[in-house]
């Protein structure tokens, strides 16, 4: 069976505008990328993006992200803490070892996997354990969340929490001591 060809489409009327309207409509332009950058500023938004009459504008600013060391908590309270180091100095600096290695610690409870760590339930509630806490094996010692998740971490074995190496609501990835339970 032979087929018919497809009519051919009416292509659309050009219109060429006037070469006065170029320059109008360039400064137009400049002036709305102008209100974004402007906006930029005032929100502190790192991008924007907006398109308007066929004008697609993304105005987006130059972010420098610093990595700060996370804190450790210590068994025993110290008596006065430094004053913390400039962070330019921290960057500056190589890395060096901010503490005792506890991923070699016999009583070590790792993170099983990358999140934020949660010391409590919910918001409000009293922590799962503190310095000090006896825990049984299988007790529940930090939940962490992962993909909008709630991961609880058991104890695997039980004895006495000697030292918490993490903070409420702090980054943990994968392997990072969390717990040294003796």
């Amino acid at each position: 069976m032979a087929r018919k060809p497809a009519p051919a489409k009416a292509a659309a009327p050009k219109t060429s505008a006037p070469k006065a309207a170029a320059p109008q409509a360039a400064s137009a332009d400049s002036a709305f990328i102008r209100e974004l950058a402007q906006l930029l500023n005032e929100t502190n938004l790192t991008e924007i993006e907006v398109e308007r009459s066929g004008l697609h504008v993304r105005v987006a600013r130059e972010v420098h992200v610093t990595a700060a060391a996370a804190p450790v908590y210590a068994a025993a309270p110290v008596a006065a803490a430094p004053a913390p180091a400039p962070v330019a100095a921290i960057a500056a600096a190589p890395a060096a070892p901010s503490g005792p290695d506890y991923s070699k610690h016999p009583g070590v409870v790792p993170s099983p996997m990358v999140g934020t760590a949660y010391m409590a339930p919910e918001p409000g509630k009293p922590p799962f354990i503190s310095v000090g806490t006896k825990v049984t094996a299988g007790q529940t010692l930090i939940i962490i969340e992962a993909m909008k998740t709630m991961n609880q971490i058991p104890a695997p074995r039980a004895g006495t929490v000697t030292q918490i190496l993490v903070e409420d609501g702090a980054p943990v990835e994968y392997g990072e001591p969390l717990v040294i339970i003796e």
